[in-house]
């Protein structure tokens, strides 16, 4: 089976693969750089002979004083080559195609400008394979852009950043600006023949150099040397047959970009779908626009959970059904809220009276506008202060020598939601210390500081407390179960209806981002009778175990793709 049957094939397959249209360009370069890409002609000039050419322009442009004798490059030996060409191409190094290859370097800061004078590139400009400009522009000076002349970028130059990481940004000066300029992250490579451009910038965006960037830079350092640049090793083809390879690249990279483009369409009108489905299914007026909403989604379930982001936002929606009381149905024998907070109100004034409660500042009432939507009848909205919570900042300590040893729970310690004790701290507390900060089953640790607002006031339930203390990170949150439980109440803090809140409530100081015991207090919440928090959190745990067996099947499918592109390209 010939190449282009095969990568007829490999189009078909990459369609569908994760990353496949990624490896698809990348096969693509590197079957152009082993000259495998196009037919080789035997009437095109052989790379020996345009080879000679180049030196004898060189030498030409030395005569008339307009570049200066290079350097003897090292010759090439046989343990650098990589692998075998076709007879007619030649292993040559990048200064023997070249002009110039030299790098830039950074201006005074008073020199810059974002407005006016000559363009001058830094790493952050090349962007996806091209100049892009429009990203942070900066411009010096034509005076001191005359000062830095060496480095000075014209239309064509092949440029790649030697400071990383990552190495090996690649792309070409456009047309843009009759001149640019650059710092020293950036070397340039000017070819004498200017239309080997393309075929340079084609090697070094393919695996064939990429995959050896590392041995040519600096050893334990981010960066190739211009000496190092200069001795590049390319595998030249005749000037000919450069000229068919850059083309059936750009013809083969469209179809590639086609590729992703239908894909992405395909994949968002999934996603769009499933959005429209959901959106369906929580704005339900009564339970038979519900109903109608879930069989569609039942109906079509395979297609529409084929995305791992259909799948996180089942996730999200899980969570919303459940705050809004969709989620299980109400059963009219279970104690109503109100009842619960009847009760909540006897035990709180008789904490009060025995001393064991302080009264606490009223909470203000909940607005009708803050309720923002109709709960079931026997639900009540309600601030989390209401449910007689009990505060508990973290310790803020460092290690003594006195006192028995116990486990800390730091920030590092919460994973996916759950505290892992695989690498855990030990600090030494006295008994005091010990019962003021010891952690008990069902309690509830909120993150009081983080720099992520994704992290910030995020609720961690304590199943196996262990003895376990917790640092100054932390607000310990302790809630009588009689009246709304804890599990419950972690998976409405995971819900958009509190994540929003608690985003609009911390406070941010020098990056980090904090929220109070205030800030917890306030939050509104639906408060369901406690038998009905109980068949939530259970309807909960099945639907996101469902969800992990969703995400288990996308990545099974997915793998047996790759397995499959994998297969084709063993091929090649």
């Amino acid at each position: 089976m010939n190449i282009q049957v095969l990568l007829e094939k490999y189009f078909d397959v990459a369609f569908t693969a994760p990353n496949g249209v990624k490896k698809l360009r990348e096969l693509i370069l590197s079957l152009a750089m082993q000259g495998k890409l196009v037919a080789q002609d035997p009437h095109d000039v052989s790379a020996s002979e345009l080879l000679k050419e180049i030196e004898a322009e060189k030498e030409r442009l030395v005569k008339e004083g307009k570049i200066k004798p290079q350097k003897l490059l090292p010759k090439i030996s046989l343990e650098e080559i990589p692998y075998a060409l076709p007879n007619e191409w030649l292993w040559v190094r990048m200064d023997d195609l070249c002009l110039g290859i030299t790098s830039g370097s950074t201006p005074p800061n008073h020199i810059f400008s974002d407005r006016e004078g000559v363009p001058f590139l830094k790493v952050y400009n090349i962007r996806s394979q091209k100049i892009d400009f429009q990203y942070k522009p900066q411009f010096i000076s034509e005076e001191y852009h005359l000062k830095q002349k060496r480095s000075c970028l014209k239309s064509g130059d092949v440029v790649m950043n030697i400071v990383g990481p990552p190495l090996g940004k690649v792309a070409i000066i456009p047309d843009d600006f009759p001149e640019y300029n650059c710092n020293q992250a950036i070397v340039f490579f000017r070819p004498i023949i200017a239309s080997l451009n393309k075929y340079l910038y084609s090697y070094l965006l393919s695996g064939k150099f990429l995959n050896k960037i590392d041995l040519i830079g600096t050893a334990g350092q981010d960066n190739i040397s211009i000496t190092k640049s200069r001795t590049i090793l390319i595998p030249l083809p005749p000037l000919a047959e450069q000229r068919r390879i850059v083309a059936k690249i750009d013809e083969l990279m469209a179809r590639c970009d086609e590729l992703e483009k239908l894909r992405g369409n395909l994949n968002q009108k999934q996603i769009t779908v499933h959005n429209a489905a959901l959106n369906r299914l929580l704005t339900a007026k009564d339970q038979s626009e519900f109903n109608t909403a879930w069989q569609f989604i039942t109906q079509h379930f395979g297609e529409l959970y084929s995305v791992k982001e259909n799948v996180a936002e089942l996730r999200k929606a899980i969570l919303q059904l459940a705050v809004m009381g969709k989620l299980v149905p109400q059963d009219p024998i279970d104690r109503p809220a109100s009842e619960l907070l009847k009760e909540i109100e006897k035990e709180k004034q008789g904490l009060v009276k025995e001393g064991k409660f302080k009264e606490q500042k009223t909470l203000p009432e909940i607005r009708p506008e803050e309720m923002p939507y109709a709960l079931p009848k026997e639900w009540k909205w309600v601030r989390l202060g209401q449910l007689l919570p009990d505060y508990q900042n973290g310790l803020s300590k460092r290690n003594s020598s006195e006192g028995v040893e116990k486990i800390v729970i730091r920030l590092a310690d919460i994973k996916l939601g759950e505290v892992s004790l695989d690498d855990h701290r030990l600090i030494r507390l006295t008994d005091e210390e010990s019962q003021r900060y010891e952690l008990t089953t069902h309690d509830i640790l909120i993150t009081r500081v983080n720099g992520s607002a994704d992290l910030i006031g995020n609720f961690t339930l304590i199943k196996r407390p262990d003895r376990l203390i917790y640092c100054d990170h932390f607000i310990r949150l302790r809630i009588s179960q009689d009246f709304i439980t804890s599990i419950y109440l972690c998976k409405v803090a995971k819900s958009s209806l509190l994540r929003e809140q608690i985003t609009s409530k911390f406070v941010t100081t020098a990056g980090q981002k904090t929220v109070n015991q205030s800030h917890i207090a306030s939050l509104i919440l639906p408060l369901p009778p406690l038998a009905e928090q109980h068949r939530i959190v259970a309807k909960i745990d099945r639907f996101m175990a469902l969800c992990d067996t969703l995400e288990k099947q996308i990545d099974e499918t997915n793998s047996k793709k790759t397995n499959l592109l994998n297969a084709v390209m063993t091929k090649f």
